[in-house]
């Protein structure tokens, strides 16, 4: 048991990013959803995601074949050949993705306060949500994969590597098909949490409705996509990090005047 807890303080002190975005996750997700459902979603997504990598280290699906060098198995906590935090940081990206879908989705309304924000229970599991989230959340491995690939140059470490190098500097096209896969799996659970009645008071604990709540979400989304990005122009990754802004900022312009256009037609009416 020291052994275990150990492991897990050396996994906080060695990605103490990946818990601050989780904090993060965890803060907003129960203001959304309620501290309960939150909870059950954390659970059930790191599941799915570990299986996911557990499996394909053992026989390529659905990432295609690759494998997790355990330079740091003493340092930090590592579950049956998997790195506790790597698959912990798929909640987190799945519920992010999630609400700039919901965003991007939702009817929107002026507030007093001048943001805008009106979810439906149609809405939030759609299957327009559940396609547009998984296309984001594949378009975010798209900047944060192969940066972590060149983990060795920053403090992440070499964490993973690839038998043969893959055609997008150094990534296979496999694990990006592998993670719209695991993306539509993962929201449509989540999809699936965020209707479960509540049958319980802690399911809905803490949960909000306030101006401006809806960018909450979407604000963890670039906080991800703008540290990755960070971190491939300070690794000198120049072309790296150009192709990763060109990629988004076609959607980030779409997802933006769509936005505003949404609010001034509900404002005219």
């Amino acid at each position: 048991m020291e052994g275990f807890w150990g492991l897990l303080f050396g996994t906080l002190g060695l990605r103490p990013y990946v818990f601050i975005f989780l904090a993060v996750y965890l803060v907003i997700a129960t203001w959304h959803l309620g501290w309960g459902r939150a909870l059950i979603y954390l659970i059930l997504g790191y599941m799915l995601a570990w299986g996911s990598e557990f499996s394909s280290i053992h026989t390529g699906f659905p990432y295609g074949r690759y494998i997790y060098i355990e330079a740091t198995r003493s340092q930090e906590l590592w579950v049956l050949g998997v790195p506790f935090m790597d698959s912990l940081s798929y909640v987190f990206l799945s519920y992010a993705s999630y609400t700039v879908a919901l965003l991007a989705l939702a009817p929107i309304r002026p507030t007093p306060s001048g943001f805008y924000g009106l979810e439906t229970d149609l809405g939030r599991c759609s299957v327009g949500t559940l396609i547009l989230a998984s296309v984001l959340f594949v378009t975010l491995d798209v900047i944060i994969d192969p940066v972590a690939l060149r983990g060795y140059r920053w403090f992440l470490g070499q964490i993973y590597g690839y038998p043969e190098p893959g055609v997008y500097f150094g990534i296979p096209l496999s694990n990006f098909l592998g993670w719209l896969v695991v993306g539509l799996v993962m929201i449509a659970v989540l999809q699936q949490v965020t209707r479960l009645p509540d049958w319980n008071r802690w399911l809905s604990w803490g949960k909000r409705n306030f101006a401006g709540q809806m960018l909450l979400g979407p604000a963890l989304y670039v906080a991800i996509l703008a540290f990755n990005l960070v971190v491939t122009f300070y690794i000198g990754e120049t072309l790296l990090g150009l192709v990763g802004c060109f990629i988004y900022i076609p959607m980030v312009t779409l997802l933006i005047v769509s936005f505003l256009n949404r609010g001034r037609s509900n404002a005219a009416r």
